[in-house]
């Protein structure tokens, strides 16, 4: 999915993309990552969306969607499976970044990455200048504000996901390993959005 608005600010003649990720823990649900390059104007309040309240979270998810510059990419349980989660973090990265690059030309860009790692030499696809933040997400807005929509964005499919697989809490937990989702697991097994190769989950599988 992807937005863009009229206006987008550059600094020193380069276009800032700030990038992360949410859902690299639970046992189930996809990865989402999200890139976002900020509107003239910023939303006041952008901060690490793990600080954020529920509330104050969606509330800032709007106002960056409605004047940012943004897009989500989304790896599917299956993908991480296949990939590793550390691969499908990347490759989710990349895909968001790839988006909305087309979507708003040639740049230049920088890229700003929450965490100790970038895409680049990691992914094929990847080529951008990239830099890895530790606690981006808490100090450059642009990555705080990725980092606020990949998590409503996945949010919002976890509890999507809870109305068709109702045992597991997902509405509540969204497919982290809490007693209540372990619990279910071990009553009525994995669904299709289980990744299977976490151990918790895989170790059910072989009972």
């Amino acid at each position: 999915m992807l937005g863009v608005t009229p206006g987008f600010t550059v600094t020193n003649g380069k276009i800032i993309i700030g990038v992360d990720e949410a859902g690299r823990g639970p046992l189930a649900g996809p990865v989402v990552a999200a890139a976002v390059v900020l509107g003239r104007e910023i939303p006041a309040g952008l901060d690490d969306s793990k600080r954020l309240s529920a509330k104050r979270r969606g509330v800032l998810d709007q106002a960056v969607r409605a004047g940012c510059c943004w897009a989500v990419a989304v790896v599917a349980p299956d993908e991480i499976d296949r990939v590793n989660i550390f691969q499908a973090t990347m490759l989710g990265m990349t895909r968001a970044v790839t988006s909305l690059t087309a979507a708003l030309g040639a740049g230049p860009y920088e890229v700003l990455i929450d965490g100790n790692m970038t895409p680049a030499g990691r992914c094929g696809e990847w080529c951008w200048p990239a830099r890895a933040i530790v606690g981006g997400d808490g100090i450059e807005p642009a990555i705080s504000a990725a980092s606020i929509i990949a998590k409503e964005w996945r949010d919002r499919m976890m509890v999507e996901a809870a109305q068709a697989h109702p045992h597991y809490g997902w509405e509540r937990n969204k497919g982290y390993g809490t007693v209540e989702h372990m619990d279910a697991l071990r009553v009525h097994g994995p669904t299709p959005l289980h990744r299977r190769s976490f151990a918790p989950v895989a170790q059910l599988t072989l009972v």
